[in-house]
């Protein structure tokens, strides 16, 4: 005998109706027989204080970047590549999720802001016996960071000569500074920042070092007052004399989708001039190290596992040297922006992309439970 018949879903989603992002997630959702969803522009949600979903309503919600009006109305600036005002960003994105009532969400509220904050984030990943770098400034103990002076004396108290700097509430490397000190004592930066002859700053596509500790120390003491996070440099293994990280998708608790990045500088972004490497020689790497791949993923499952409320989170891995061991760099809320990647072997989303994966998550809940990601 059947159970009573589950109505389908109807999705929601709050996002920039031009970003990518939207475009793919609405795809698999007519894809999978759907209606279209019905997307919820974020100049509104802005204007409006928020927005209303129907109680059946199951709601995405996007990335409020890539568009200049959304991050006037977050950051309050007239130019969308400048780096500063994330703190007033950060403000603006926690005031709209707790403004946005009804409907079934698929990214929780506070998840969102501890995954928005670098330090929170961090202290729970760490709290949970996730490996991460160290950092001085993690949780609600942390140190505060000031200014460059403030930096200058953690680096010596917790014996960092090499860190990166990082805007709390920052994404995309938006402001990250790897740090490196020399001999003598002296200071270098490898950044995407570009300091303007006026002092302001703004995001590059092309990565720059500094070498001077005033020019550092300038940068950082105009970040500072949106509130930094530092870690400790985490060696990582390479792969063709090119530093290697991963992207790894988590939907509903499994790992379905992953992407090797590499680059010849610190920060491995394929916008900033990463490419991606090959994911079985990865694999091959951790093993012939003695790792079983399985667990490698559950790295990133056990990261996701602290958000919970959350049906997709996009997880930055970094492998140690000589591939042995891992340590979570971050936890990002929209990092499933991944094209043309199919599910990886056993996940249970081979041959789909990261948004059919999360719209068939959706779905297997419904029919299990009645509602979408019980």
């Amino acid at each position: 005998m059947s159970g009573p018949t589950v109505p389908p879903p109807r999705f929601a989603v709050v996002g920039n109706p031009e970003n990518r992002r939207v475009a793919l997630f609405a795809d698999a959702v007519r894809a999978a027989g759907l209606p279209g969803p019905r997307v919820v522009p974020w100049t509104d949600v802005l204007r409006d204080g928020g927005a209303d979903f129907a109680a059946d309503e199951t709601v995405r919600v996007d990335s409020p970047g890539e568009n200049p009006e959304v991050d006037r109305l977050l950051r309050g600036a007239g130019d969308p590549t400048r780096v500063e005002g994330s703190a007033r960003w950060y403000t603006g994105l926690v005031a709209a999720l707790s403004g946005m009532r009804g409907g079934i969400r698929l990214d929780d509220p506070d998840d969102l802001a501890v995954l928005f904050d670098k330090r929170k984030c961090h202290a729970v990943l760490d709290a949970a016996g996730v490996p991460v770098p160290a950092s001085p400034t993690s949780g609600p103990g942390g140190a505060p960071v000031r200014g460059w002076d403030d930096v200058r004396e953690l680096m010596r108290e917790h014996r960092m000569p090499r860190l990166f700097v990082k805007p709390a509430h920052g994404s995309s490397a938006s402001g990250v500074l790897a740090v490196e000190t020399g001999g003598g004592g002296r200071i270098r930066a490898t950044t995407s920042v570009e300091r303007a002859p006026d002092g302001r700053l703004y995001n590059s596509l092309r990565v720059r070092r500094y070498e001077s500790e005033e020019a550092v120390a300038a940068i950082v003491d105009a970040l500072a007052p949106d509130g930094l996070h530092l870690e400790r440099w985490f060696p990582k293994a390479s792969q063709d004399g090119r530093a290697a990280d991963l992207r790894v998708v988590v939907v509903a608790g499994r790992a379905t989708h992953a992407v090797v990045r590499t680059s010849r500088s610190p920060m491995t972004n394929l916008h900033l001039g990463g490419s991606r490497g090959d994911l079985e020689a990865v694999r091959r790497s951790f093993e012939t190290a003695g790792a079983r791949w399985a667990d490698v993923l559950g790295v990133c499952e056990r990261a996701a596992a602290c958000f919970p409320r959350t049906l997709c989170v996009g997880v930055d891995l970094l492998p140690a040297v000589g591939w042995h061991g891992t340590a979570v760099g971050e936890v990002n809320a929209f990092g499933d922006l991944l094209p043309r990647l199919t599910g990886l072997p056993g996940s249970g989303a081979e041959g789909m992309d990261t948004y059919a994966a999360q719209v068939a998550a959706v779905l297997h809940d419904r029919h299990r439970t009645g509602t979408p990601h019980a």
